[in-house]
């Protein structure tokens, strides 16, 4: 049942205050910048850039409402992608872009939040001739698909800023598609790094009629065992972004906090952005990790990190990155079939909680997956918490919809940290199957606090029922108030250093929970 909250600010006070500090209100809350205020076009030539600006003063410039697709048109009217998902600022990478029309160009687009916006144009190439390069090929026995398209032109981000770009392919009949990038960050000392899913990304990407999930005739068993970067996203190029992922790149930029970027396979490759660093944020939908991964964010979070994992099923699927980081190798139930399975066991690919070498996310991130699909109310459990400070909660409002369609929940039958907090205890019906799904919140002994929300529908609920989120499995604007303020008090908070040292300490409550 949708409970209103009873106490502090009340409801009517409680949505105003929410409303006018929240990301999801665009539309309501926040004046947009009218389409004359963008910034003029940079020079048409593929390696032109914006000036450098300082990363404290890039939330505050004025954005270009013109960055959303219009109009997507066939399959093949303008497909593309890069050869690297991610590069550091200044550093150049490729594009690849098949189109059945004449001429075409690339606009790049920096998401953030710039006055309600979301978007700032960064740059723009000219007006450049199309070739259709086909629709790519299938090989080997891990049935992967690579575009093998040549490069169409070489793009350097010299003057761009960090962060999450969208690169937007326009024909001039108005088709387009978007190629997703991330500029990352060399450091994130003393910052608050998001980390983007690329290789989740991936695995559920079916261009070419496959995926980690289903082959071409729709089947798990004709499923790819292996998936390649080397191709276009499927649909409009970047839904598990635009999602899952850039709602909460926009609340942490309106909220002006020192930020820094990376992605899940930068953090594979050794990367040591998250040195030094205030917390990491994991935004939406991150099931695919390496067993590097888990290790660099674990060290992380023992050096004092903070970590948050706003969404479900975080840490479930063990993977490899091959090919300098170009193919994400998951064989899942197929494991026997692994080249390592046997020489290298803690590397074969799996879900993380199976043989061989079974480690359940749960050590990691406290909660422990528990299953799809679901639809369920998120009942507020502990609302004197500090993260939800200011929502006026009291134990037992229910916020219908919040908790789906992949869920989490504490079961200490796995590795669990304690001491540990149950936040919200919501009950659920998987499959006939009751349950329950939990946000909980435990500290390391570094210092370091852990949230996880349980639920795969927090991030998108900072966008439920504005113009890019409307529908959002009819999330009311009073629950994406209600998120919106309690990940803002997170993001705060966790932005000040180890949460342990500042932060009232969790009240373990599982046994009480639990009965257990």
């Amino acid at each position: 049942m949708d409970v209103a909250p009873r106490d502090g600010l009340g409801r009517r006070g409680f949505l105003r205050v929410a409303c006018a500090a929240a990301v999801g209100s665009v539309a309501a809350c926040a004046p947009g910048s009218r389409e004359g205020s963008t910034p003029a076009s940079p020079s048409p030539s593929a390696t032109s850039s914006s000036p450098s600006r300082k990363p404290a003063a890039e939330r505050l410039l004025p954005g270009d409402a013109d960055w959303r697709l219009r109009r997507q048109g066939p399959d093949e009217a303008i497909e593309g992608y890069g050869d690297r998902a991610s590069v550091l600022p200044g550093e150049s990478f490729g594009l690849h872009v098949s189109t059945t029309e004449g001429r075409y160009r690339v606009t790049a687009y920096r998401m953030g939040w710039y006055g309600g916006t979301l978007a700032r144009r960064v740059w723009r190439s000219g007006w450049m001739r199309g070739r259709d390069q086909g629709r790519g090929r299938l090989a080997g026995d891990t049935r992967t698909v690579r575009a093998g398209w040549r490069r169409s032109l070489s793009v350097s981000t010299e003057g761009w800023p960090e962060g999450a770009y969208l690169l937007r392919l326009d024909t001039e009949r108005g088709h387009q598609r978007y190629v997703p990038l991330v500029v990352r960050s060399a450091s994130g000392a003393g910052r608050t790094v998001l980390v983007h899913a690329t290789p989740t990304w991936q695995a559920y990407n079916r261009w070419g009629g496959y995926s980690l999930y289903y082959g071409e005739d729709g089947r798990y068993e004709s499923r790819s065992l292996a998936v390649s970067f080397d191709r276009p996203y499927d649909s409009t190029g970047m839904e598990k972004f635009l999602i899952h992922e850039r709602p909460v790149v926009a609340l942490a930029e309106r909220l002006g906090l020192p930020l820094a970027y990376t992605t899940g396979g930068d953090l594979e490759a050794g990367d040591d952005v998250l040195t030094g660093a205030s917390a990491v944020i994991f935004l939406g939908h991150d099931e695919y990790w390496t067993p590097g991964t888990r290790r660099t964010v674990t060290e992380a979070r023992d050096a004092g990190a903070n970590l948050a994992f706003l969404g479900a099923n975080t840490c479930y699927r063990r993977v490899r990155m091959e090919e300098d980081g170009k193919l994400v190798v998951c064989y899942k139930t197929a494991v026997d079939r692994d080249p390592l399975v046997r020489t290298r066991p803690s590397l074969a690919t799996t879900d993380f909680r199976a043989a061989p070498k079974a480690d359940p996310e749960s050590s990691l991130i406290g909660v422990y997956y528990d299953g799809y699909p679901v639809d369920a109310p998120f009942v507020v459990h502990e609302p004197r918490h500090w993260i939800f400070a200011g929502t006026g909660v009291r134990r037992g409002d229910a916020f219908a919809h919040l908790v789906g369609v992949e869920y989490d929940r504490v079961n200490t039958d796995v590795p669990t940290p304690r001491p540990l907090q149950i936040l919200a205890h919501s009950p659920v019906t998987c499959v006939g199957r009751p349950s329950f799904a939990d946000a909980a919140y435990y500290t390391a002994p570094g210092g370091a606090g852990v949230f996880a929300s349980g639920t795969m529908r927090w991030a998108e609920t900072l966008m439920a029922r504005t113009r890019d989120l409307p529908r959002a499995h009819g999330i009311d604007a009073r629950t994406r108030a209600f998120v919106t303020a309690a990940t803002t008090n997170l993001l705060k908070g966790f932005a000040e250093g180890p949460a342990a040292e500042r932060l009232p300490a969790p009240d373990d409550n599982v046994r009480r929970t639990y009965r257990a």
